[in-house]
């Protein structure tokens, strides 16, 4: 559910898109009934089309090959914990060239910051 990045982020619901390929995760009724109630619009890709969400799919090569492909895990917690420590370095440490080797983070202030 999106409900923690909501909660976490306050974002204006109004103008909010989760895009997603066509996982049953993201196609079940409880999913876009929670979408809905935030006033969320969803976004598919076509099927079998990963230029259609091509951002992600970079972020999941760069999951991948920077941490997960090296390592070992002792259950699904342990996968967890790499994947969330990860994306916080992503978003607050790993300057991005295409951003301006900004980290997310800081492209997101400054976007904010602009408007």
């Amino acid at each position: 559910m999106p409900t923690e990045a909501i909660s976490h982020h306050k974002p204006n619901t109004k103008a909010l898109m989760f895009h997603s390929d066509q996982v049953v995760q993201y196609s079940a009724k409880l999913f876009s009934d929670s979408l809905a109630l935030h006033c969320i619009s969803a976004s598919m890709s076509r099927r079998g089309n990963c230029w259609d969400n091509a951002v992600q799919e970079r972020f999941l090569r760069s999951l991948k090959t920077e941490r997960l492909n090296e390592l070992s895990f002792i259950n699904h917690q342990s996968v967890v914990d790499a994947v969330t420590e990860y994306i916080r370095f992503y978003n607050n440490k790993r300057r991005n060239s295409v951003i301006g080797y900004l980290t997310p983070a800081m492209k997101r202030r400054e976007m904010l910051n602009v408007a």
